[in-house]
């Protein structure tokens, strides 16, 4: 009995971890796919194809006896997450790759928190109390999360890896300061324009998540929801394709290994797994508990950079990445402290058995959703 209650326990802690392990070699496969030059559209419906091959069965299978009916407005719902979640995030999330490195994307998935409190906020979802400790430390992580945000955007700094110097072949010719300045303003702009992506992809998520909770309140069938929007994404980002980029065989081919291994690992196991494990942690410990492991993804990243492909390391993410991840602890105790205030002060009601039994369940489950 004890080791089936510490399984029961420990479960969770292990799922998340194994999700962020998911996240980060999908991200590192991502940036090598994308510096391969592949076309980030195709990428896109790849991967969405092949999610919708493996969350179909187990929507059907898990979800047919309680599955909502499929209206007009639920299809209205889905087609637009569809086409801001899995394709628009997705390419803002592949630019900022391809222009910065794998670590610094990772960095700024930890301001979702921040962003969505903001946005919520602005829309009432969230309410905030100055005076007490949980609003003092909302506001003051926000602050502190959104100042490491500018330092990851307008300062690079000096690299502490040094790894690009030992890349570099002996018989590279000298170039003039001229060309030296050209390729560093260059480099510089591209490192802008890959933050800016980035901040998108966390603004334009924190919105995808409001929209997911009108969603789910419609149509409370996670799996179900999932696997629809990922069909319908997948048809959008592969007619996106058609019309924006030239319609040759050669861009929908896979070439080498790493390619086939990015949309196999990411379509099944992170799209797939990844997902499964998330909404299993959710349903078990709440939102805060999963958004608390996301620095882990972070570190595991910046370890693959380092170690295997030997990315640089720049002082500027490093500091912004303490004061991000600083900030996000700091707005996820203060919800937690919220959350506790609430429940403690809130009176106990007598409900009888069969409506608690029978609505309470799926109030909690929208809301965890």
């Amino acid at each position: 009995m004890w080791s089936a209650g510490c399984m029961e326990q420990w479960m969770p802690t292990a799922a998340m971890v194994v999700t962020n392990i998911v996240i980060a070699v999908m991200t590192a496969l991502l940036k090598q796919a994308l510096n391969q030059g592949m076309n980030r559209l195709v990428l896109i419906t790849f991967r969405q194809m092949l999610a919708t091959v493996f969350l179909g069965p187990i929507a059907y299978f898990k979800e047919r006896k309680r599955r909502p009916k499929f209206t007009a407005e639920v299809f209205v719902y889905m087609f637009l997450s569809g086409i801001l979640g899995p394709v628009l995030l997705q390419y803002t999330l592949f630019v900022g790759l391809e222009y910065t490195t794998a670590t610094f994307a990772a960095t700024f998935s930890n301001l979702l928190p921040v962003v969505t409190f903001l946005i919520s906020l602005a829309f009432g979802y969230e309410a905030l109390e100055v005076r007490s400790k949980s609003g003092s430390a909302k506001i003051s992580g926000t602050l502190v999360s959104l100042t490491g945000a500018m330092l990851l955007t307008f300062y690079k700094g000096p690299s502490l890896t040094h790894h690009h110097l030992a890349s570099s072949p002996s018989s590279t010719p000298v170039v003039v300061s001229s060309d030296v300045d050209d390729h560093g303003h260059a480099s510089a702009v591209r490192w802008v324009l890959g933050s800016v992506s980035m901040l998108a992809n966390v603004v334009g998520f924190a919105v995808w998540l409001l929209l997911q909770r009108l969603l789910m309140r419609r149509y409370p069938a996670v799996y179900s929801a999932t696997a629809l929007m990922s069909l319908l994404s997948f048809v959008q980002a592969g007619a996106l394709a058609l019309s924006t980029q030239p319609s040759t065989v050669e861009m929908w081919k896979l070439r080498g290994t790493v390619e086939i291994a990015a949309v196999v690992y990411c379509g099944v196991v992170a799209s797939g797994i990844g997902y499964l494990l998330l909404t299993y942690c959710v349903e078990k410990r709440g939102p805060v508990f999963t958004a608390a492991f996301s620095p882990l993804s972070q570190m595991f990243v910046a370890g693959i950079d380092l170690f295997f492909l030997h990315e640089p390391l720049y002082l500027g993410s490093v500091l912004g990445s303490v004061l991000v991840i600083m900030g996000l602890y700091l707005v996820l105790w203060g919800k937690r402290e919220e959350a506790a205030a609430a429940a403690s002060a809130a009176p106990v009601k007598p409900v009888p058995v069969q409506v608690a039994a029978g609505q309470g369940d799926v109030a909690e489950q929208q809301e965890r959703v």
